[in-house]
């Protein structure tokens, strides 16, 4: 006979395990201030690659932290809740986060521009968004061991 551990505490203990890295706290205040984001938009703002930020957000997904949809090409994510930015605000160093994320030893550097079609959107005019197209094509690729 098998007895099931699940306690009442298990999903507040997912959620804190979810929060406790800060690359996903870093996440969850990036969508705190700019609402909804795809995973392009937090790679430039953040200056991580895509597969790394992936990851976190399945994590913070999988916690009931952040929803997901898909726009063509594109998923989108937001916060899941309301309670979310309350919880953070009890936290004194929540809201002395510094502005840029530390990256380990310049293997990452921040995209030209950031391709997604909300940014595309908020272009002002068509000149811009050929710009930016422009040097989304042009910016350099890591490769994965983190040549320039």
């Amino acid at each position: 006979m098998e007895y099931s551990r699940v306690t009442p505490l298990d999903q507040p203990a997912r959620v804190f395990k979810a929060l406790g890295h800060p690359v996903r706290l870093q996440i969850i205040q990036a969508l705190m201030q700019d609402g909804e984001a795809c995973v392009c938009h937090l790679e430039h703002r953040m200056g991580l690659r895509q597969a790394y930020l992936s990851q976190h957000l399945a994590r913070l997904r999988a916690a009931g932290l952040v929803t997901d949809h898909r726009v063509g090409l594109n998923v989108f994510y937001a916060l899941a809740a309301d309670w979310i930015p309350s919880i953070l605000s009890l936290v004194p160093a929540a809201g002395k986060a510094p502005a840029t994320v530390r990256r380990p030893s310049g293997r990452h550097r921040r995209r030209a521009a950031c391709p997604c079609p909300r940014c595309e959107a908020s272009a002002s005019s068509p000149g811009e968004r050929e710009a930016r197209r422009d040097a989304v094509k042009t910016a350099p690729r890591l490769s994965r061991r983190g040549a320039k």
